[in-house]
């Protein structure tokens, strides 16, 4: 694929991002625009390698290859001879939607690229995004709603990407789909959870769109359960469809309970990122340079002038940080409590499975930039929160951990905190949707279905997504949603030819 003595020829060139210092000031993408030479270039790199290892995943540990099995040798070679419509067409054949995996993957492919065992792979990522950009640019991207309908209906709860996996492929098999949301906005995470300039949700919003056109039902503000916990009866629900899918999502976050956790100013990072990005929709403030502050309502938490600590690492915490690098944080610290990573694959972490090596993200280079240092500070974690006397956190305690996770005597040390976000990831879903139909819970309290088959243990209903597998990533999540969909065709109608 691409060009046969490519790999040989040219050097990995990803595309770059903007400025990190021009970025800061505003929350448009940080993602530089589309540069259609280098990317000839590097797709020609792309190996005829035998076993496409990049489109291959790991079925027993997850942490190698693309989840949803993109043809990435296929459309590679697409681009690299100048056939953007056909990439497209391949592309869309495995993903629902390239344009949100193209921005918020962290790229499993790449980890297993055969190229990457001797040299750094392709930039499978960048093409991607390329691909499903240029379709949309071009106009290839339009609705295609369904020619009949089946008569049978299903219900998704949640508007996460594995909600909407599963809708758009019931809908083009004729189901009659209807998603309900909580939230005041179709999306999920994709909305909510991820902040705009990594993924800007005028792109989420033109997919919802499209399934929309395609005939899908949204429905907003829509809290599913029983009784005091929810708007809507998940009981009635059930009973008016033919299937029901739960894709909640893991939104109960893992806390810190030490000592002050109790102080104003101590915050789950998704109440931050929810916040913030809710309060520049509603403003209209989203494509204005400047920061959240300049926006009249104030329903967000404001990291202006504030000494920020964030207790995590991940793609959540890079999120948090990155967002109070725009708000104009005074100072910013990053705990993580793992040690250290090495800059290159450890003896146990080979190829093709994903390596665990250093990287810097966009919100530390923000950080660095600003700050002239990289916000990290490995093998540390908080111990306690101090106040002001008046109830806001003040400062806090932290302390080095060993590679148990066990704190080290001695080495504690104080840190000033006005704002500190816990990004510590993810327990479960929230059972008040689940318990009024009696479903049974995994050991990890995880909506219990084997995967695969997504039903369970009421036969009418499935789960897809984090709120089955546990926290995980927007790529796998799409994944699930697909089979889900699979599976409750297959009930539907006996047989399936969904993907």
């Amino acid at each position: 694929m691409g060009k046969t003595t490519g790999f040989k020829e040219y050097v990995r060139d990803a595309a770059p991002y903007r400025n990190a210092v021009e970025r800061i000031a505003d929350f448009r993408e940080i993602y530089t625009e589309h540069d259609l030479a280098r990317l000839n270039t590097q797709a020609a790199r792309c190996m005829d390698c035998g076993v496409p290892f990049c489109q291959s995943p790991d079925m027993v540990h997850g942490r190698s290859g693309c989840p949803i099995h993109n043809l990435i040798p296929e459309w590679n070679d697409l681009v690299y001879r100048d056939q953007w419509r056909d990439a497209l067409d391949r592309l869309h054949k495995t993903n629902n939607f390239p344009e949100f995996t193209g921005r918020v993957c962290p790229a499993p492919c790449e980890g297993s690229c055969v190229l990457g065992i001797t040299d750094p792979p392709v930039t499978i990522k960048n093409i991607e995004m390329a691909i499903i950009d240029r379709g949309f640019e071009e106009g290839w991207v339009v609705p295609v709603p369904p020619d009949d309908r089946t008569g049978k209906r299903v219900a998704v709860v949640g508007s996460g990407p594995a909600g909407l996996a599963a809708a758009a492929q019931l809908n083009t098999v004729g189901h009659t789909v209807t998603v309900y949301e909580r939230a005041d906005r179709i999306g999920g995470l994709l909305m909510y959870g991820i902040p705009n300039m990594k993924l800007d949700k005028n792109i989420v919003e033109r997919r919802i769109e499209l399934m929309r056109e395609e005939g899908v039902r949204f429905v907003t503000d829509a809290d599913i359960g029983d009784g005091a916990n929810g708007t809507l009866s998940v009981t009635e629900i059930l009973d008016e469809v033919d299937a029901l899918l739960l894709a909640t999502g893991a939104t109960v976050p893992n806390n810190l309970p030490i000592p002050g956790r109790e102080l104003d100013g101590v915050h789950f990072a998704m109440e931050f990122l929810h916040a913030n990005t809710k309060s520049l929709l509603d403003t209209g403030a989203l494509h204005a340079r400047g920061i959240p502050s300049r926006s009249p309502d104030g329903n967000y938490i404001d990291a202006k002038d504030k000494n920020v600590i964030v207790i995590g690492g991940g793609d959540t915490g890079t999120d948090c940080i990155g967002t109070a690098m725009r708000h104009g944080c005074k100072t910013l610290t990053n705990f993580e409590i793992v040690p250290d990573p090495p800059t290159e694959r450890a003896d146990g972490n080979p190829w093709p499975t994903w390596p665990f090596i250093y990287r810097v993200d966009y919100g530390h280079e923000e950080a660095a930039a600003k700050f002239n240092r990289d916000p990290r500070e490995y093998r540390t974690s908080a111990v306690e929160f101090h106040g002001d006397g008046n109830g806001r956190v003040k400062s806090l305690t932290a302390a080095e951990y060993d590679e148990k996770f066990q704190k080290v005597e001695g080495t504690e040390r104080s840190y000033d905190a006005d704002l500190v976000l816990l990004a510590m990831g993810f327990r479960s879903p929230e059972h008040y949707v689940s318990e009024p139909l009696g479903l049974e819970l995994d050991p990890r309290a995880n909506y219990l279905a084997e995967k695969g088959l997504y039903r369970t243990s009421n036969p009418k209903v499935f789960a897809a997504g984090d709120c089955r597998s546990g926290q995980s990533l927007v790529v796998r999540a799409i994944n699930e949603g697909r089979e889900a969909a699979r599976e409750i065709d297959r009930f539907l109608s006996g047989a399936t030819e969904l993907p």
